[in-house]
């Protein structure tokens, strides 16, 4: 992996998925880097996923709302759904009290919301990445951070020590998020204005690809965009026991 900044990208940090059952892969490094298009708030290699029924859907339904406007975030299969830490550590910031706004799947929704991104960014890291957690792993080396968490949700605080797998926070709509999702990304300090994104692998997970029948076993590597993935039940027991 090249980071796109005239640099060898360091090497990958390897964390588990921070959650159980499906979710579709969306923004993956493998698709571009920076994944996100932009270096900014240390999301060079982050990775966003949308949870999933069995059939693949975001959401149960649809309606004119889908089309035309804003639909509630409770209506997604993702919202409220429990997150887990990717590492072990120390959490070292979290973000409460933005609230999980409209979702929206409509194109008409999305221009003014799109028009609307860089006055979030001046309002600061919390209106892009809505509620959040930062752990930085035993070593120092880097900090993973959730984001875009349900508003009072965290079940940590700063200064605590958190187990892999634990769980941390659920799923919200939180941020600058246009449906409920969870992104996930390493950078090698806390602060993400001065954060240098860092690359990172997942250890062991199913992936179902884009127009694929069946989940394949994959270690140490990213999934595809518009792959669906889960955790491996095997990996999950292990981190809990």
């Amino acid at each position: 992996m090249n980071s796109g900044q005239g640099e060898p990208a360091p090497e990958a940090l390897s964390v588990s998925l921070p959650f159980t059952g499906a979710w579709k892969v969306e923004n993956s490094p493998l698709r571009r880097i920076p994944s996100h298009g932009t270096h900014l708030l240390g999301t060079t290699y982050a990775i966003d996923f949308v949870g999933v029924d069995d059939d693949g859907r975001t959401a149960p339904s649809v309606s004119w709302r889908t089309v035309l406007g804003t639909e509630p975030p409770e209506l997604f299969f993702s919202f409220g759904r429990p997150i887990l830490a990717p590492v072990s550590g120390q959490v070292v910031a979290v973000h409460d009290g933005e609230p999980d706004h409209e979702a929206r799947r409509s194109q008409l929704a999305l221009v003014p919301y799109m028009l609307g991104q860089q006055g979030r960014l001046r309002q600061g890291a919390g209106a892009i990445a809505g509620n959040h957690i930062l752990i930085a792993t035993p070593d120092g080396g880097a900090v993973v951070g959730v984001m875009h968490l349900r508003n009072g949700s965290l079940r940590v605080g700063p200064g605590d020590e958190v187990r892999e797998g634990q769980h941390i926070g659920d799923c919200g709509n939180s941020g600058n998020s246009t449906q409920p999702h969870v992104h996930v990304q390493a950078m090698d300090r806390a602060d993400p204005w001065t954060a240098r994104g860092l690359p990172l692998v997942f250890r062991t997970f199913g992936e179902k690809p884009a127009g694929g029948t069946e989940f394949l076993p994959r270690q140490n590597t990213l999934p595809r965009e518009a792959s669906i993935v889960e955790a491996s039940r095997g990996s999950i027991d292990e981190i809990r026991n």
